[in-house]
């Protein structure tokens, strides 16, 4: 079994995949670390908590998108209430965690 190195707010991350599969877990590890700069700031540092933070935000992205009408539907009304109370509490959250000393 293959194993990758991914690297996530400057730490190396050994993990294994399946033959085959190592430029998509490089590819899934950079979208962890592009998010990982604004949750590590609003963790305070703390890796462990940064990562849940990452965890949230593609959580909410990947939300989003399957609440997303088909392309050519129209946006209802609920629908964007309900993304915007989304954000909203991601929002919340973010601001919510201590401040980075």
């Amino acid at each position: 079994m293959p194993t990758v190195t991914l690297q996530i707010g400057g730490r190396p991350y050994p993990v294994a995949c399946r033959a085959g599969e190592e430029a998509r877990a490089q590819l899934l590890g950079r979208m962890l670390d592009e998010r990982w700069a604004t949750a590590d700031r609003a963790a305070g540092g703390q890796p462990d908590r940064a990562m849940l933070f990452v965890a949230l935000m593609l959580a909410d992205a990947l939300d989003e998108v399957e609440k997303r009408p088909p392309e050519g539907a129209a946006v209802s009304e609920s629908a964007l209430q309900r993304i915007a109370d989304t954000l909203e509490g991601l929002a919340q959250a973010l601001e919510q965690s201590p401040p980075v000393s």
